[in-house]
């Protein structure tokens, strides 16, 4: 027979007092753990990306259900987060304004307990990092369907920053507007990503209308919300700030649609146990020279997970490569392989080793 309701209630009633005294004993422990770590000194570090990337690890390997991998993962997520901003409430600069995907993609790192600060460009969340005005920044670097982003590729060839983290966000574009009357629709705005990302829908069906390109999703909503016959292409969260209504929704043209960005920062991150190390390498303009900078890569069982070429700046034809491969700088096999190519390479820059996303 099936308990009563009654009982069921008073069952949750009990655990939810349990778990709460439980996560009120874990914010204590951060609390001492803050402690601790400032008595070591002025130069502590509060955030340990390494650290937040083994416990979601084990948190997704004890999880039995009835609850996704994701969804719990989520929660200890945001358990993290309110304890560390007991510890140090962090603050963190993305490509704004309010409603981004990168806002996005700093709250599902970070959780919900952060300070999320807007930027008007790529160029300024590095700035606003190396000034030491916030503790970390995110941006984004390529899409599953366009590609690289190419103003953050260049900005780490003049950058000290390192790279302690990324995400991978599951993005859905909408087509957001005041009216579902299309007849007197002028212009479509929406940042050139998103346009080039949902191409074959706006040829399919708003095919005779501008496309304008501006510097964000969140921007493009903001537009859409001030001025009259017009729509953008951004997020249900943009849609939510700027007083938008959903016309049509999840018009990319890929639905695994996927944006990865970074996390950078000043500290380098130790290993994790599953990282990523990201490289920016040159090599000499001459015959197999690309063969001979990919050699220690297989010489040492590494894979690589990336390479993209850009031009370095410093002459016509000449170019840098971005590589990503797995694994830490300080592990045997990736520092022979660096040894190596520092022999090989014009020039050679650990751009930063960091965890592999979890989710």
């Amino acid at each position: 027979m099936a308990q009563n309701l009654d009982t069921l209630r008073q069952q949750i009633d009990a655990l939810d007092e349990k778990l709460q005294q439980l996560i009120s004993e874990r914010a204590r422990l951060a609390q001492q753990v803050a402690q601790v770590k400032q008595a070591q000194g002025d130069d502590t570090v509060f955030y340990r990306p390494e650290r937040e990337a083994e416990v979601l690890r084990q948190v997704l390997a004890r999880n039995e259900g009835p609850l996704s991998g994701e969804d719990m993962a989520r929660l200890f997520r945001e358990i993290m987060s309110a304890c560390l901003a007991l510890e140090q409430p962090l603050q963190v600069a993305f490509l704004g304004p309010e409603g981004t995907f990168t806002q996005a993609a700093a709250l599902k790192h970070f959780g919900q307990s952060v300070h999320t600060v807007p930027m008007t460009a790529i160029d300024e969340v590095f700035r606003e990092v190396e000034s030491g005005a916030v503790n970390y920044g995110v941006v984004p670097v390529e899409n599953s369907t366009e590609g690289v982003i190419n103003h953050t590729l260049d900005m780490f060839m003049q950058s000290s920053l390192t790279i302690c983290g990324e995400v991978d966000l599951r993005v859905h574009h909408h087509l957001l507007g005041k009216s579902k009357d299309y007849s007197k629709l002028q212009r479509i705005y929406s940042h050139q990503q998103s346009l080039a990302q949902c191409r074959e829908w706006l040829d399919a069906h708003l095919s005779g209308v501008e496309r304008v390109s501006v510097s964000s999703n969140a921007e493009a909503a903001r537009r859409a919300a001030n001025e009259e016959q017009v729509v953008a292409i951004a997020s249900d969260i943009a849609a939510d700030i700027y007083g938008l209504d959903i016309l049509e929704a999840n018009i990319e043209d890929n639905p695994d649609n996927t944006t990865r960005f970074l996390i950078i920062g000043r500290q380098a991150t130790p290993p994790s146990g599953d990282d990523k190390t990201s490289l920016l390498v040159s090599t000499p303009n001459k015959p197999g020279a690309l063969y001979q900078l990919l050699q220690p890569f297989a010489e040492n069982g590494i894979s690589m997970s990336r390479i993209e070429s850009r031009p370095s700046r410093l002459a016509n034809w000449e170019y840098v490569f971005f590589i990503d491969i797995n694994g830490h700088a300080q592990d045997d096999n990736v520092a022979n392989c660096l040894q190596a190519l520092q022999q090989q390479a014009t020039m050679l820059k650990v751009l930063g080793s960091y965890p592999r996303a979890v989710l």
